[in-house]
């Protein structure tokens, strides 16, 4: 999807797509890697927008392991589809999540690979998506999500840094991917 096309859906639908730009191919790789998306046999991801980690999923995943992800935005299911037709997604709420693993015969994931745009969501839906990310998680699995430099400065972001510390066993923040629009980490939480 061209860069205006992205920009377009921002502008149209800021609390779905969440960024002006899609992520670099540097957090790509980060997020995935880790994730431990290598050692997984399922792998759920909230928030593909255009599928820029589900290619890094789909190179490293064991064959066999299952993988599906959830999208709101139904212009980027469309794209999604286009571009990656091998890969299962279902237009639907990440809150939905349980749904799908117990369509895919599975009562738990091993990772979540999140692109939700956080920032743009407001308590009460942060709340319930940490809940849902709880509740899919097996135990010892790994959620995964990546936020902008600049909230660290910002008090959503610190606070949602706090609700992830309070509800997950292990939490913790990569190294700063530079060259991606904007400078972006990655939190890896552990339930």
């Amino acid at each position: 999807m061209p860069i205006l096309n992205f920009l377009k859906e921002f502008l149209l639908h800021p609390s779905e797509t969440g960024a002006i730009a899609p992520s670099s191919s540097g957090l790509a790789k980060l997020i995935v890697d880790a994730a431990q998306v290598r050692d997984a046999q399922v792998i759920v991801e909230f928030g593909p927008g255009t599928g820029g980690f589900t290619n890094q999923i789909l190179q490293q995943k064991p064959v066999g392991a299952d993988f599906f992800a959830l999208e709101l935005n139904r212009q980027f299911v469309t794209e999604f589809g286009k571009r990656i037709p091998e890969a299962t997604i279902y237009h639907d709420n990440a809150i939905n999540a349980k749904k799908y693993l117990d369509k895919h015969g599975h009562l738990n994931c091993d990772c979540i690979v999140c692109g939700l745009p956080w920032a743009a969501f407001k308590n009460d839906l942060q709340d319930e998506l940490l809940d849902t990310i709880l509740d899919t998680l097996k135990p010892g699995g790994k959620f995964v999500t990546f936020a902008y430099l600049q909230g660290l400065l910002l008090p959503a972001g610190r606070a949602f840094r706090m609700k992830l510390s309070r509800r997950f066993s292990r939490v913790e923040k990569t190294r700063t991917v530079w060259l991606n629009l904007p400078p972006a980490f990655v939190y890896v939480a552990v339930k």
